[in-house]
C-alpha cells in the first residue's frame, strides 16, 4: 500500500528512469477490477496521453503523480502498485492499465484490494487528492511541534492515538501500516486516549513520527512494500504481518495482533502501555 514511505521513494526511483520519456501507446486492462477508479471513461486515457513525454514526478501522502507536457497528468492512490518493466520484459498478464515508451519500456498499473488510477488535464476534483497536496507533511520542517500539538487539540481527547494519526487524513499518507513502528518506538498504545498523553509522551512520539518516517525512506521503503522496480524494500518493519510471531524486538515478550477501527494493530503488551 502507498503510504508516507512509498509515495516519497517510488517517484524518485521513478523520475531517474522515466524523464523525458515519450508515451506511444496505452493498453487497457488485462484483469477488469471492479474497485478499481479512474477519471472518467479509462478508454479515452489513450487520447489523452499519447505523444506526451514525462517531465516530472511527485510524492504527496498517498499519491504519486506523473506530470507530463501539455499539463497532462497521471495520478495513483494507495492500493495501485506501479512498476517498471524494461523492453526485452514481456507484459504481465494482469493490470489495470499498461503504459508503453518509444524505447518499448512501459509501465503496468495494478490494483490489489481497491485503488484509483486518474488521467486527466489539469486538475482534478478529489478530496483525497487534494488533501494530500494542501496539508503538511511530517516530512516538511514546517510540520513542527507546534503543528503536532494542533492536530490533538482538533479532536475530541476520549479519541484514540490510531484515530488521531491514522484517520481522516489529518496527516495525509500516514496510515496503519506506518502507524506501528512509530508507536512502537515511542512506546504507545494504538488505542490509548490522547488524553493520558502527556506533554513529555508527546515530545517522544513526535521525534519517533519524524525519526521512523525518515529511516523508512532512507532504507527505500518498508520490507513489506514493493518499490517500483517490484523490490521490497530495505526497511525492516518491526511490527508488520511478517513479524507479529516473533518475540517484542525490545524486551522479547509477546507480540498481540488485534482488529481495531477497520485494519490490524500490532502492540507489545510490556512496552505499550494502554494507560
Amino acid at each position: 500500500m502507498i503510504e508516507i514511505p512509498e509515495s516519497t521513494v517510488i517517484s524518485r526511483q521513478a523520475e531517474t528512469i522515466l524523464i523525458d520519456k515519450q508515451i506511444v501507446d496505452v493498453v487497457q486492462a488485462s484483469s477488469p477490477h471492479r474497485f478499481t477508479w479512474y477519471s472518467g471513461d479509462p478508454i479515452l486515457y489513450r487520447n489523452l496521453l499519447v505523444g506526451h513525454r514525462v517531465e516530472a514526478l511527485a510524492g504527496h501522502g498517498s499519491f504519486i503523480d506523473i506530470l507530463l507536457d501539455g499539463n497532462v497528468r497521471i495520478s495513483i492512490s494507495d492500493g495501485v502498485n506501479m512498476k517498471f518493466y524494461p523492453a526485452i520484459e514481456k507484459y504481465p498478464v494482469k493490470h489495470q492499465l499498461l503504459i508503453l515508451f518509444e524505447d518499448k519500456s512501459f509501465l503496468a498499473f495494478t490494483v490489489s484490494m481497491y485503488g484509483a488510477i486518474y488521467v486527466y488535464n489539469g486538475a482534478i476534483d478529489n478530496f483525497y487528492y487534494q488533501n494530500s497536496l494542501q496539508r503538511l507533511s511530517p516530512l516538511d520542517e514546517t510540520f513542527n511541534k507546534t503543528y503536532f500539538e494542533h492536530i490533538f487539540t482538533s479532536v475530541k481527547k476520549d479519541m484514540s492515538i490510531k484515530a488521531l494519526l491514522a484517520t481522516e487524513q489529518r496527516i495525509p499518507g500516514l496510515g496503519n501500516g506506518v502507524l506501528q513502528d512509530i508507536l512502537f518506538n515511542a512506546g504507545i498504545h494504538p488505542k490509548r486516549k490522547i488524553s493520558t498523553i502527556s506533554d513529555l509522551q508527546k515530545e517522544d512520539l513526535f521525534h519517533s513520527l519524524k525519526v521512523t518516517l525518515r529511516s523508512m525512506i532512507n532504507n527505500g521503503g518498508r520490507n513489506t512494500e514493493k518499490d517500483f522496480y517490484g523490490n521490497f524494500g530495505g526497511y525492516k518493519c518491526l511490527l508488520s504481518r511478517n513479524t507479529y510471531k516473533n518475540p517484542c524486538p525490545n524486551c522479547g515478550g509477546t507480540i498481540v495482533k488485534e482488529a481495531y477501527l477497520g485494519g490490524t494493530i500490532y502492540y507489545c503488551r510490556e512496552c505499550q502501555s494502554e494507560k
